[in-house]
């Protein structure tokens, strides 16, 4: 079975999770131990072979053959990860003279070298505060473009960079800066990894408690059984902060300092994620080291959090709790909700809607606990609100999002008023 094995080795892991295929070959029957595969390779338009309708898996692979098959799976290029892009890049390398016979010539191959895999998100978004804000301004008019370009150095490794704009005004006419706002390198090692650089950093179950923010540092990932998993870290919150704000309570606000001081600290993180069927369970530990606000007050965060989300029926419950322990009063947030639906990319009208209860201490809010700007007063006090989402595919790769965040309260009793946003983004 020399055939069965090149083949295997030559496409493993570029058609994994195929569903079952119709054997076109007489010579293969169902009981030999590669029979799905070779029918998945048939049915891939990645093998042929003979006139006479059989395999001939016994004999011996040609360079020629060889060929075949790589020009095939180049022709397949963009249904391909860049992992698998640099295997068959080097299949391509290998073979190229028998390619050329095929037409592929040696510049095509050259241009595949170093391929670059882009992908993007445009967002235009309307956004609207009951109350006013700080700034006089009671709704905005926005647009953001990001860019992500991710190329494989190797088997083992790829490189990440995202470009983004700032958010433009569309109302004042300012134009956002663009900026490279992650990049990153992550290494592979067998079902682990290793990410190096500014990451994206996500905490909680559901959509997060806290997404969205950079990470400068190195996480380790190891993954067991395809079940659990386990992540390690060590750095600094990049862009978590809330800046611009004095410490006029005292110690209440020492998680949200002001200046950079909470990003620049160091920072150690653990989490552990496990799967029972469609249910997950998370548990997120973080700790940083010492920081001083311009004020002068010197805090410490560490962190303590679970989050879960069950699914029952058609619907899902969702929850998460945290708790900084270093911070004056044990300041904690809690979050508890419930969802519909699934939001599919290339499904037209699928969709998903949530909603939740947040209850906040003053001291534990960070940028991005939400996608809205609800009015920091509700952080840097103590407070409560309410936050439904929702998400509708329009066509495929195009989806509207909204979200509405109400009954926003301090503790003491000062209502901030609604705030609601919808968007439109463009996935390509």
């Amino acid at each position: 079975m020399r055939k069965y094995l090149w083949m295997g080795a030559a496409v493993a892991g570029l058609l994994a999770g195929g569903a079952a295929a119709a054997n076109p070959f007489s010579d293969v029957a169902p009981s030999d131990w590669a029979y799905q595969s070779v029918a998945e390779l048939a049915d891939a338009g990645l093998v042929e072979g003979y006139p006479d309708g059989t395999f001939r898996g016994e004999a011996p692979v040609t360079r020629y053959e060889m060929a075949q098959i790589t020009a095939r799976l180049l022709a397949k290029e963009d249904r391909l990860t860049p992992d698998e892009r640099a295997k068959v890049d080097r299949l391509a390398e290998e073979y190229a003279p028998e390619l050329e016979t095929l037409g592929l010539r040696v510049a095509n191959l050259e241009r595949q070298a170093g391929h670059i895999a882009w992908r993007g998100e445009l967002r235009t978004a309307h956004q609207k505060w009951t109350e006013r804000k700080d700034n006089g301004d009671n709704e905005v008019n926005t647009g953001r473009l990001r860019l992500t370009a991710e190329a494989a150095v190797n088997d083992r490794t790829t490189v990440t960079g995202r470009f983004t704009t700032g958010d433009i005004d569309f109302e004042s006419g300012d134009s956002g800066d663009v900026f490279m706002d992650r990049i990153y390198a992550r290494h592979a090692f067998g079902p682990a990894a290793l990410t190096l650089g500014r990451y994206e950093l996500d905490l909680g179950t559901q959509d997060n408690w806290l997404y969205g923010n950079a990470f400068d540092g190195a996480e380790l990932r190891v993954p067991f059984g395809g079940r659990y998993e386990v992540q390690v870290g060590f750095g600094r919150f990049s862009d978590a902060d809330r800046g611009g704000y004095s410490l006029t309570d005292g110690a209440r606000y020492a998680a949200v300092p002001d200046g950079d001081a909470f990003g620049d600290a160091e920072a150690f993180y653990a989490k552990a994620q496990a799967e029972f069927g469609a249910a997950s369970l998370g548990l997120t530990y973080w700790q940083t080291s010492s920081f001083t606000a311009e004020s002068g007050f010197r805090g410490q965060s560490q962190v303590y959090g679970l989050s879960a989300l069950v699914p029952v029926g058609g619907f899902r419950l969702f929850g998460d709790y945290y708790r900084d322990a270093d911070a004056a009063g044990d300041p904690s947030v809690w979050a508890a909700g419930v969802g519909y639906g699934r939001a599919e990319l290339k499904k037209r009208w699928s969709f998903r809607a949530d909603v939740g209860y947040y209850d906040v201490d003053a001291g534990l809010y960070h940028k991005n606990m939400t996608g809205l700007d609800i009015d920091d007063e509700i952080f840097m006090k103590s407070g409560h609100f309410w936050l439904a989402t929702a998400t509708l595919v329009t066509g495929k790769n195009i989806d509207m999002h909204g979200e509405y965040a109400f009954a926003q309260e301090s503790d003491d009793g000062d209502d901030t008023g609604d705030t609601w946003m919808v968007s439109t983004r463009y996935h390509f």
